[in-house]
């Protein structure tokens, strides 16, 4: 009888067993919205910071020629989200403000840079900020995060679904 393969490799702590991913809508980073903006975020280790680079089409457009605020919010939103990655938490947007500097312009090579400030218990404050090639920032936040239970909160998901059916 052949032996049967193995979904794990023999080095411990390495697994190649097949892990289905959950698709990710997310309408500023996730690669699977056909309508979302699809930034790619990248962790800075030496920083400990996450950067995403990228250019705004006129689809974004508020003032002419520039970006509309929401769209600026939505991102910084996401840059510090990422940064509750660090952590090993799922932690949800509490609270957060935009302090908008410059206009954010369309077209041009810009990047957003996300970052911790504190962490108390489950509350985690982190920042953000938009800046273009010379630099400057042109907008910036600051987000409160909550850290969640993740799977109580997706059992809640799970039963609302099932019990609609």
């Amino acid at each position: 009888m052949p032996a049967k393969k193995s979904k794990r490799s023999s080095a411990a702590g390495h697994s190649t067993s097949y892990v289905k991913l959950q698709k990710n809508y997310c309408f500023v980073c996730g690669m699977n919205n056909p309508d979302g903006m699809r930034l790619k975020f990248t962790l800075d280790e030496d920083r400990q910071t996450f950067v995403s680079r990228f250019r705004l089409s006129k689809r974004y457009t508020g003032p002419p020629g520039h970006t509309h605020g929401g769209i600026i919010a939505s991102i910084l939103d996401d840059a510090m989200g990422k940064v509750n990655k660090l952590h090993n938490v799922i932690a949800l947007t509490k609270e957060m403000t935009v302090e908008y500097l410059r206009p954010v312009p369309l077209r041009q090579p810009l990047r957003v840079e996300g970052r911790g400030v504190s962490i108390e218990g489950r509350r985690h404050t982190n920042m953000a900020e938009i800046l273009n090639e010379k630099n400057e920032v042109l907008a910036r936040s600051r987000g409160l995060f909550i850290a969640i239970d993740a799977e109580k909160m997706f059992a809640k998901f799970a039963k609302a679904k099932s019990g609609s059916r």
